[in-house]
């Protein structure tokens, strides 16, 4: 896995990494497009709070903004989170392996 790669994997965990900024994300997700005002209703903080979640959320890439009027609408980018699956992925294959070999040794010492 490239430093790039990592790096993105490490900005997205990081922007991930608040629980409430990942319940705003996964909201704004499933839901759809969602402004700041009917973000800030549901995640029980207020709304200058909400608003630096989605700064951090929109610098990770995984919010995009639109303005119409007075209000800001946000929508998911969920293509941002390639680099956290790619990272996945590879975690992935490396720890399948590391079983597998104490699978063997334990197969091995039961002989």
């Amino acid at each position: 896995m490239d430093l790039g790669m990592q790096a993105a994997a490490g900005e997205l965990f990081k922007a991930l990494s608040d629980p409430t900024r990942r319940a705003i994300f996964e909201c704004i997700a499933r839901d759809g497009e969602q402004t700041v005002h009917s973000l800030t209703a549901r995640a029980g903080v207020s709304q200058p709070a909400v608003s630096k979640h989605l700064a951090v959320l929109k610098l990770a890439r995984l919010v995009r903004d639109r303005r119409e009027g007075r209000e800001t609408h946000y929508s998911a980018q969920p293509r941002a989170l390639v680099p956290l699956i790619d990272w996945m992925s590879h975690y992935g294959v490396f720890w399948r392996d590391r079983f597998d070999r104490l699978e063997d040794l334990l197969n091995k010492m039961e002989k």
